[in-house]
């Protein structure tokens, strides 16, 4: 079991109007203990992207809380985000120069063990396992099992995706510093406050279940 409750780690969908999107990241954010936001972007143009970014970026720090990219390294230090996610070992390899060691940097898309371990020691902030939605996505069993199998062996965080409420207890439960939620948090009709404060109470409840 989970020493310790993992702290959220919120997943955006593709901004496209920043404005539209506001809105319900401002009724999400304080609805849990979140340490990062991953802002997922439709795409534009560079100055587009920067424009959105920037335009979110208070909304998310005011609430101490990390802004990452997901993906666009380069945008990172002039959009005033806190770091990038990447997704596969060559685009951490390449990103690390850049946004090391003022930045952070996080990895997905790793598909074997071997790939996490390497990207362990090239010194990612965490590793993640699982993808958001419409990226090729394993098992919730095939995560878990590769959540267990780092937790148990490194020190260095992981997180683990959740695409259904349902999830968020077994990711907590096989180890994950920080468990991802998906696009479930804007789905739900009670609205994603709502969805976030459930998913906080799931891993509340994996803590009191280890300590006991």
């Amino acid at each position: 079991m989970a020493p310790h409750a993992p702290r959220l780690y919120l997943v955006t969908e593709p901004v496209n109007d920043p404005d539209v999107s506001a809105s319900a990241l401002a009724a999400a954010l304080g609805a849990g203990d979140i340490a990062a936001v991953l802002l997922r972007l439709s795409p534009a143009d560079e100055r587009t992207q920067i424009n959105r970014i920037k335009a979110l970026a208070p909304l998310v720090q005011d609430y101490d809380i990390a802004l990452l990219l997901d993906g666009h390294p380069d945008l990172v230090a002039r959009s005033g985000a806190d770091g990038a996610h990447l997704t596969g070992l060559e685009a951490l390899q390449d990103a690390l120069p850049a946004l090391k060691p003022s930045r952070i940097v996080g990895v997905g898309g790793l598909q074997t063990r071997h790939d996490a371990m390497l990207a362990g020691e090239a010194e990612a902030d965490y590793l993640m396992f699982g993808q958001p939605e419409g990226q090729a996505t394993p098992s919730l069993q095939a995560t878990i099992e590769r959540v267990s199998w780092w937790a148990e062996v490194f020190q260095l965080p992981c997180i683990g995706y959740a695409h259904l409420p349902a999830e968020v207890a077994p990711l907590a439960a096989a180890g994950a510093d920080f468990v991802a939620l998906g696009a479930f948090i804007w789905d739900d009709p009670r609205g994603p406050a709502a969805a976030i404060r459930a998913s906080a109470q799931a891993l509340a409840a994996v803590s009191v279940e280890a300590v006991e």
